[in-house]
């Protein structure tokens, strides 16, 4: 009887462990770096990134490795230990291996900017150096902002990860697609328009690769608990102003579709974030062009994730 009991004692274990559903990485009260599930986040942290009020917490996670949830340890790394601690700065829910970007997938906005639906996915690629927390300032850049052209595109952000029996995410069918995907956040991928064209060699990656140029989160989240990707609301506003106003259900190539072509004898590492494209209203297309300026509150959101709010600030000068 002993021996069967302790048989049995791994799958008990499993059964009453609770697992995370989303995933936020921050800074506690005590300076240390966390993963855990958020239970408060205030309207002050989500907005400016910190609160020193004690107004958010989260539960935490029983790791706090960010990788261990982009391997086949992610069951592991889900556990809640049931502690409970006060946040007090957000971070990106992951730091990620390599930023790939989808460019014209929304038929919405094909029409917009007048293009032809693309046969093929069209890829572009993000330096890391773009990355900014949920809160951050995003300055102007000093080789962008005279004239204006700083522009917002709320994306579904996809995590990568590897499969639960440790095989990495390369030649992927569709159908077994969500097998590597640890989850799912928001960004905001801020382009600089005359970059993207002339100025910029006619490639986009330098127009998107400026420095905070790929604010991301405000957490990750598990794909049980989204249900149908291609069925998800997407927003901007700006300072309050509704920009974008969207649904997944509109791209061109669906995400497993992206993850098959992607992954097409080329390995996407565990922590591979891929942007999927962004939808109609961007402000170069409006009549006038709106584009950023300083002091602009930018809030970009996706239903069943969360909204991720940025504040762009004064241009970075030559000297600096």
């Amino acid at each position: 009887r002993r021996l069967k009991f302790c048989h049995l004692l791994p799958w008990c274990r499993a059964a009453m462990s609770r697992l995370a559903s989303r995933l936020i990485r921050f800074v506690d009260t005590k300076g240390r770096l966390l993963c855990g599930q958020p239970k408060v986040l205030s309207e002050t942290l989500l907005k400016t990134g910190s609160d020193t009020a004690g107004g958010s917490s989260a539960e935490l996670c029983k790791v706090h490795d960010p990788l261990a949830f982009m391997n086949s340890r992610i069951a592991e790394a889900r556990e809640l230990t049931g502690e409970e601690v006060q946040v007090s700065r957000l971070l990106q829910p992951i730091p990620p291996a390599q930023l790939l970007g989808i460019g014209l997938n929304y038929r919405k906005h094909g029409a917009e900017v007048k293009a032809e639906i693309p046969k093929y996915p069209i890829q572009f690629m993000k330096t890391l150096n773009t990355l900014a927390n949920p809160g951050q300032e995003v300055p102007i850049p000093f080789y962008a902002s005279d004239p204006p052209e700083v522009d917002y595109e709320v994306e579904l952000a996809v995590v990568i990860r590897r499969a639960a029996n440790g095989s990495f995410c390369v030649n992927v069918p569709e159908d077994e697609v969500m097998d590597y995907v640890a989850g799912f956040t928001v960004a905001n991928d801020l382009t600089a328009r005359r970059w993207q064209g002339k100025k910029g060699g006619g490639q986009w990656c330098r127009s998107k690769s400026f420095d905070h140029f790929c604010p991301l989160g405000p957490m990750l989240v598990f794909p049980e608990e989204i249900g149908d990707v291609q069925n998800l609301r997407l927003t901007t506003h700006v300072n309050g102003v509704k920009k974008q106003d969207s649904n997944t259900a509109d791209m061109i190539f669906s995400v497993k579709q992206l993850i098959a072509y992607l992954s097409q004898d080329t390995t996407l590492l565990p922590g591979t974030v891929i942007l999927t494209g962004t939808p109609e209203g961007v402000g170069f297309v409006r009549d006038p062009p709106e584009f950023l300026k300083p002091g602009d509150d930018v809030e970009v959101a996706i239903e069943g994730i969360g909204s991720l709010h940025n504040t762009l600030v004064e241009p970075w000068m030559e000297d600096e």
